[in-house]
């Protein structure tokens, strides 16, 4: 079955384009575009898209308003998809928040065709888009400017095992399931078996969310290197 997606951006030829690019793949199908946050919304429930690309700035309702809407929606709406985040900016605050909204992932909107699709497709799976340094980057930029870790971010760490936590700090760092296997000497389904028990235990929807949460608890300190 083919990803469904819509496309969410105020300017007309960046839109279209985006559509154009994704319909040319015959697992993506483009089934909606919208030019701003609110219609953004309605027509990523009507039609229950798979996967939003979201634009940060936008008329109306900007791109972090309508992911909230989109990702903690009302009473009745069942309808929750995936949302990528698009900006010209490459350290943006918007973008932080986006993601402790529950957005999966951000990516430029210079960034190459065969990314963009590959972001679609990882993002349709399940899993968040944080391959990009600059995601990284941007987290610890933001992290490094709060004053101290908020306390609820802190207690909500207090039921993992040590286990967990190792794996939460290094999914924070950026390593990749085999990469973390191989660290900690175990197989990937072991670390699997760690990454959906935090996902429960944390109430996080993604990969994203629990790298900001290992950020905002103080579990991981910016530009700190793993042990």
């Amino acid at each position: 079955m083919a990803i469904r997606v819509v496309v969410v951006d105020d300017q007309d030829m960046v839109r279209s384009g985006f559509a154009a690019l994704l319909s040319a793949h015959s697992d993506i199908d483009v089934v909606g575009e919208a030019p701003n946050g609110r219609l953004g919304v309605e027509v990523s429930r009507h039609t229950h898209a798979d996967v939003v690309l979201m634009d940060v700035r936008m008329p109306e309702m900007d791109g972090l308003e309508a992911t909230r809407q989109l990702l903690d929606p009302p009473r009745g709406v069942v309808h929750r998809p995936k949302v990528l985040m698009l900006t010209t900016f490459d350290v943006d605050d918007y973008i932080y928040e986006a993601l402790r909204a529950g957005a999966s992932g951000f990516l430029l909107k210079d960034a190459p065709v065969a990314q963009l699709v590959q972001a679609v497709r990882v993002i349709a799976a399940g899993d968040a888009l944080l391959a990009p340094s600059i995601t990284r980057r941007l987290i610890e930029d933001v992290a490094r400017r709060r004053a101290a870790p908020p306390r609820a971010a802190r207690l909500r760490l207090n039921g993992l095992t040590p286990r967990e936590t190792e794996v939460l700090s290094l999914v924070a760092r950026g390593l990749s399931n085999t990469e973390i296997a191989t660290r900690l000497v175990v197989a990937e389904q072991t670390v699997k078996t760690h990454m959906t028990r935090l996902l429960s235990k944390l109430g996080a929807r993604d990969r994203a969310q629990l790298v900001v949460l290992a950020y905002e608890s103080g579990l991981v300190v910016p530009g700190a290197s793993p042990a």
